[in-house]
């Protein structure tokens, strides 16, 4: 009817109204020019939430985080008539169409705006053409990092922000609310790191051919835990070291024990330096972990070379003897593998083992051995103990060398004073 036709044509709420009609006015300008152009610079404004910090990466010298950024302008050529005062927001689409500021990440490897499940970009008209534009981006920055503390090292990284087409005569970037501009999530954490503190700052930067740039700095500072390289480097670093002087209480004859030991503790230290080694970038200075994995490599290879003058000096003094011996007693004499190989019985080479040409056969004297032994066996239980300390310590330092003494107590305490140095340096 008549009527119906009449009541669909009052319906404006189903006919897109012309051009000329639109809220948004953004075929009647130029939007390739920024607002206010030929006049004084536009204020940006910028607040950021970080939303996590996703890795460190010390071989690559650089982080990667994942944040929300806001900025803030007026374009009066956006404004509007509103009666209740309400914004208008708008997705992505509309940002082809009007003019954004050209914010980028200075020393940024790589980043991307997440489009899943459509591009992360959010645009808000306000009446009087002030303009909220926000996206979510995952950003890689590289960081200065300085290893020589390392891994008691605290680094201090920065994501910087600039234009990059508009000096500061066009463009005068700031934080839009101070140091308020800065948020963080509180569940931000990271599995080697402790983040400290995050600030924001601003500065300039100046081009030779293009002029001075509005800069914004997200600083963060970001303290190592320690107990990692504890358990995997310092921890096992010790235990070689101190398993290296077990080789000072090894009777000095057993050569197979005592070079076998300084060889597997050698080898052991050369393993977990080049595993320290291997993740961690070739810089050309001392780091703090490699002076201690040098130094407790070096302890464990001087008690390799311990051992070895300890054997040198032993067979030089024992030679000695078995020269004066055989001039006293002016007969033959041999050394304690030749004599065992004889009689078939081993001698102490500090015992006189002078032979005669018919030397008693080795059962004769365990059977004096043991007959000795029956008839002392009514003494008491207690004299029988301390003769037998008696004579195992008679014994160990009979085959103890004066460089094994000395050993054991100088190379416990160099080292904890060493220890004690370097915990109270670097910590």
């Amino acid at each position: 009817s008549k009527r119906e036709i009449k009541m669909r044509k009052l319906d404006s709420t189903k006919v897109r109204p012309p051009k000329t009609e639109q809220l948004l006015h953004i075929e009647e300008h130029d939007f390739a020019l920024r607002p206010g152009f030929g006049g004084s610079p536009i204020p940006v404004g910028i607040d950021v939430q970080v939303e996590s910090i996703d890795s460190i990466s010390e071989v690559d010298m650089d982080f990667t985080m994942t944040l929300y950024l806001r900025h803030y302008w007026k374009d009066e050529r956006l404004s509007f008539r509103s009666n209740k005062n309400k914004s208008m927001t708008f997705d992505g689409r509309l940002i082809k169409k009007i003019w954004v500021p050209d914010v980028f990440f200075v020393h940024s490897k790589r980043s991307f705006i997440h489009d899943t499940t459509v591009e992360n970009i959010m645009l808000r008209v306000y009446p009087d053409g002030n303009v909220l534009f926000s996206l979510r981006i995952t950003v890689s920055a590289m960081c200065f990092m300085d290893f020589s503390r390392f891994p008691l090292d605290t680094q201090n990284c920065s994501l910087e922000l600039e234009s990059y087409a508009y000096n500061e005569d066009d463009l005068m970037l700031y934080w839009k609310h101070g140091n308020k501009s800065l948020s963080t999530d509180e569940h931000i954490s990271l599995s080697q790191f402790f983040i400290e503190e995050f600030s924001a700052s601003s500065g300039l930067a100046f081009y030779s051919s293009t002029g001075w740039y509005n800069r914004l700095f997200i600083n963060f500072a970001l303290r190592r835990h320690i107990f990692f390289f504890v358990l995997q480097s310092y921890f096992p670093a010790m235990l070689m070291v101190m398993l290296s002087w077990v080789s000072f209480w090894i009777d000095r004859r057993a050569v197979p024990a005592r070079v076998s030991l300084g060889i597997t503790t050698v080898l052991t230290m050369s393993t977990i330096m080049t595993g320290v080694s291997a993740s961690m970038p070739q810089v050309s200075y001392i780091k703090a972990v490699d002076v201690y994995l040098w130094i407790s490599f070096l302890f464990v290879f001087l008690s390799v070379i311990e051992y070895a003058a300890v054997n040198y000096l032993t067979t030089i003094e024992e030679r000695k003897q078995l020269k004066k011996r055989g001039k006293a007693s002016g007969m033959y004499s041999m050394d304690a593998v030749q004599a065992m190989a004889f009689d078939g019985c081993f001698h102490d080479t500090d015992v006189d083992m002078d032979l005669s040409p018919f030397p008693e056969p080795c059962e004769e004297i365990e059977t004096r051995a043991s007959q000795t032994n029956i008839s002392n066996a009514d003494t008491p239980r207690l004299k029988r103990k301390r003769s037998l300390k008696g004579n195992v310590g008679r014994i160990i330092l009979q085959n103890n060398h004066v460089i094994d003494t000395y050993s054991r107590i100088i190379f416990p305490s160099v080292y904890i004073v060493f220890n004690f140095f370097y915990w109270g340096l670097y910590i």
